[in-house]
């Protein structure tokens, strides 16, 4: 894990590159802030989305947005980037299957699972049980995917989460800890 001291540099560091995006509209400061959480945020996103292609694009739109709110709304406080970000990441996945629904799409072809091109017998049994656990995740209901992910994946405080959610502190921790007997229940149960 991270030191307390590293937390208390990233943060600092968070906020200065946020003072400078609001204040003088730096792109170099945002892009650095981009750089910082990119990944996280597909991740985020590309586990709610079954897609690669429209977890990039809707990746992709997410900054376009924070962006913009960012040099739109000077008068709004935004107490992290971090909260600001993914709170923006999972509003544009629910905005993704609203429009989702109000189409017809017909696929043409699936993706197939990509198995590695490493024959090591140990590499693809860590592969199959790390897919058989998202697929696990997956049988959660949304809250409890949401607060596994952040918490567990992108090693986000339960104080972060709770800005993203907008829940309290103890309701995070509440639903954490629910979130996780439920995932032991289907762990231990055969599909």
């Amino acid at each position: 894990m991270f030191s307390t001291s590293y937390i208390m540099q990233f943060g600092i560091a968070e906020k200065l590159l946020l003072l400078k995006v609001r204040t003088k509209k730096d792109p170099e400061a945002f892009a650095a802030l981009y750089d910082m959480y990119a990944e996280k945020i597909f991740r985020f996103v590309r586990f709610k989305i079954d897609s690669r292609e429209e977890a990039e694009d809707i990746t992709s739109e997410v900054f376009l947005k924070v962006w913009n709110f960012l040099l739109e709304h000077q008068e709004t406080g935004v107490r992290t980037f971090s909260g600001l970000v993914y709170r923006i990441a999972r509003n544009s996945v629910i905005d993704f299957y609203r429009e989702r629904s109000r189409r017809r799409e017909c696929k043409l072809d699936e993706e197939m699972p990509i198995i590695a091109e490493d024959k090591n017998y140990r590499r693809i049994e860590a592969d199959q049980e790390l897919q058989a656990l998202l697929e696990k995740i997956k049988q959660l209901k949304q809250e409890y995917q949401e607060v596994i992910l952040l918490k567990y994946v992108d090693e986000l405080s339960v104080a972060e989460i709770a800005e993203i959610l907008g829940k309290s502190s103890v309701g995070v921790r509440v639903t954490l800890h629910r979130a996780g007997k439920k995932l032991q229940e289907l762990l231990w149960t055969k599909s």
